[in-house]
């Protein structure tokens, strides 16, 4: 069956909107922590972030759309600081192998998926059960582009920056998205990781 497009009802352009939206957004991950998302109701959503139903139904026409914004903003939020990690890496040394600069941008993508690991399996999750393919595709695009990115300074030529971008992220998230949908409590993180890596090898950069 066609999932439903989801939308925003009303983008909020002003601070106070854009907080109320973004208190409405914590307050849903807040109570993932007490609830799994389909007993999560959207009067306790309100009532955590203090504000009436019909600010809700401002912006939202139901609650999946909640979720699905959720866990967009989940995503651009792990793509800016995983840049900015880069663009740190850059700046501290011209020297790094490619393979190293790469290495280090993994290892710390893992470390932080690992402090909020219940917040990733549960946006892992959520995302086969709420996102349509539209909202699926955007995310996807949004992690290509910062995968392109954060590879360019050591990738001049387009298609090939293209191409390796693609299957970096086809084996980071393929990895970590599977590992947390059938263990949300895994542990093995290291181990992953030289997976990963190993997996990365087999790339012809």
């Amino acid at each position: 069956m066609k999932k439903p497009e989801i939308q925003v009802r009303r983008r909020p352009r002003q601070s106070r909107a854009k907080l109320t939206q973004e208190a409405l957004q914590e307050s849903f991950v807040r109570l993932l922590h007490v609830h799994s998302a389909d007993k999560i109701t959207i009067r306790e959503i309100t009532d955590l972030a203090g504000v009436g139903l019909g600010t809700f139904y401002e912006y939202f026409s139901k609650k999946e759309d909640l979720i699905a914004l959720t866990i967009h903003q989940h995503v651009k939020s792990n793509a800016e600081q995983l840049k900015s990690y880069a663009q740190s890496l850059m700046e501290l040394s011209t020297k790094l192998s490619f393979e190293d600069y790469l290495q280090q941008i993994i290892h710390f993508q893992l470390e932080h998926i690992q402090t909020q690991q219940f917040l990733w399996a549960q946006t892992f999750l959520l995302e086969r059960q709420i996102s349509n393919i539209e909202s699926y595709r955007k995310s996807y695009a949004m992690m290509l582009e910062m995968w392109r990115s954060i590879l360019k300074p050591y990738i001049e030529d387009t298609e090939q920056l293209k191409r390796i971008s693609l299957n970096v992220q086809r084996v980071c998230y393929g990895f970590v998205s599977q590992t947390l949908l059938i263990e949300p409590e895994f542990r093995e993180w290291d181990e992953l990781g030289k997976d990963i890596s190993q997996s990365l090898e087999k790339i012809n950069f």
